[in-house]
């Protein structure tokens, strides 16, 4: 995603503030929105992150368990 500014704007700084917004809106994650990003949230795409992520989690929880069962054994 691109920022599109003014050609009268173009200096140093506004490239800094776009780059800053393209971080804050598609890197950053957010605690408020369930650790997503902006981006996700609005184009959708939370529900099947954190799906994934339970996912991912679940798959987790079960190897340590096993790994766990395997030394107390």
């Amino acid at each position: 995603m691109t920022l599109c500014v003014p050609a009268c704007s173009r200096d140093p700084v506004s490239g800094v503030i776009g780059a800053f917004i393209e971080h804050y809106n598609h890197a950053r994650y957010h605690e408020s929105l369930d650790n997503v990003t902006p981006a996700d949230a609005y184009f959708g795409r939370a529900a099947d992150i954190l799906r994934q992520r339970a996912s991912i989690k679940r798959q987790t929880i079960e190897h340590r368990r096993l790994q766990h069962r395997k030394i107390a054994a």
